[in-house]
């Protein structure tokens, strides 16, 4: 049996907050050694903050690790640390085979020097040998579609143009181990979808490839292993849809109603949505039968004209099951301008479109294809319960949603 691709024990990695990296002259370098013993009690008052603590995993070779949490938890700088950019304060990384690392759109990249020119640079950086780099040149060039301007310098690179060279170079260095952080959301859709296929082609190969993204229905359909951190500690780690669950319920509490205090820098802001059962009563619980009203608060600061109110309905998977908007009742509304003021829009949802379970919205306020101006991710969350009268005699439905349609059957002769 082969030895695992990555081997992770007890990693750490420590900062100091407020620490700035300076430069000193002789006599300042001299002045500072003298001063020292007395800056010590200041420096011991400096916070330290840990990034990572204690992270252990296991990833065997041909495996997709989908690395997931909220901003902040820790997981650029694991990959840091896996691609060996930084050291750990603690712990230690096994990892066996060349790496190819896509953590920041054009790592390695020259702004001076031409496409060409970067793929050589690039390729070298990465490990590929200049043979290497010329086999595979219009291979490279055409997936990331930039022939036209293979021979422009970079500079002139629109940032998908950059990100379409840089992960065509890394993709295509037939690495042990491929690292991508989230800068696939940078690209248009039908590039990500391509960028995808590509990693499970080198995931088929019986290569290795760990993928950091806020995606979960993309990283569901990428990955067969999971790691969930959370403030820099290992939460959850193995089947990647039971890591993605834990995921998704993290700070999911059912809630009837939530208020948040509005942004001051925008023209729209929400400030408070809440559930009403059919009785008019706030409730995080939702019988199957019944259906709820969803209400959602927001101000209007200034005239405006063409703003769209929405929300998007996420599953516990993380599946977005519908999106809704202001404008699809109305859409006289896009050529309408609302006045200053608060208003309160009401939206029923009828709870038959749906299966049983955890289910949290996500509000969005825009201008379409011009400006966003208020987002509340995980606003609210609530439960749908069956309540007996769902069609289960017959067993499960399948599906993201289990609506009850109305079928008419009749006999042709």
């Amino acid at each position: 049996m082969s030895k695992p691709a990555i081997e992770a024990y007890g990693i750490g990695k420590q900062y100091r907050i407020g620490e700035t990296v300076a430069y000193y002259t002789l006599s300042e370098t001299v002045a500072r050694f003298l001063r020292a013993p007395f800056r010590r009690r200041a420096q011991a008052d400096q916070r330290l903050f840990w990034a990572l603590r204690d992270v252990s995993f296991t990833l065997q070779r041909g495996d997709v690790l989908g690395i997931i949490g909220r901003n902040g938890s820790g997981k650029s700088t694991l990959l840091k640390i896996l691609s060996r950019i930084t050291e750990p304060t603690e712990g230690r990384a096994v990892v066996r085979g060349r790496v190819a690392s896509l953590l920041e759109v054009g790592t390695g990249f020259h702004f001076e020097l031409t496409g060409r020119e970067n793929v050589f640079l690039n390729g070298s950086i990465l490990g590929m040998k200049r043979a290497e780099i010329v086999r595979k040149f219009d291979e490279i060039v055409a997936f990331a579609e930039v022939e036209k301007f293979i021979d422009t310098p970079v500079k002139h690179y629109s940032s998908g143009m950059f990100l379409r060279l840089a992960f065509a170079v890394a993709a295509h260095m037939e690495p042990e181990i491929l690292i991508v952080d989230e800068v696939l959301a940078v690209g248009d859709a039908a590039f990500q979808r391509k960028s995808l296929g590509k990693m499970s082609q080198v995931a088929g190969e019986g290569r290795t490839v760990l993928f950091v993204s806020h995606n979960m229905p993309t990283v569901l359909r990428l990955c067969n292993v999971g790691l969930l951190l959370s403030s820099g500690r290992v939460a959850a780690y193995g089947d990647i849809q039971s890591v993605v669950n834990t995921y998704v319920r993290q700070g999911m509490e059912l809630a009837g109603e939530r208020r948040f205090e509005p942004s001051t820098d925008t023209d729209l802001a929400f400030t408070a949505v809440r559930l009403r059962d059919c009785r008019d009563a706030i409730s995080a619980q939702v019988n199957w039968s019944e259906g709820v009203f969803v209400e959602i608060d927001y101000v209007v600061r200034r005239p405006m004209r063409a703003a769209q109110i929405a929300f998007r309905l996420y599953n516990s998977d993380g599946t977005c099951v519908l999106t809704s908007t202001d404008f699809d009742s109305d859409l006289s509304r896009y050529e309408a301008t609302q006045a200053a003021g608060n208003y309160t829009a009401r939206i029923f949802l009828p709870s038959t479109y749906l299966r049983s379970g955890s289910y949290y919205l996500e509000l969005i306020a825009q201008v379409p294809h011009v400006r966003l101006l208020d987002h509340v991710q995980n606003s609210i969350s609530f439960e749908v319960l069956d309540d007996g009268s769902h069609i289960s005699q017959f067993g499960a439905r399948h599906g993201v949603i289990a609506p009850v349609l109305e079928w008419q059957i009749w006999r042709q002769d």
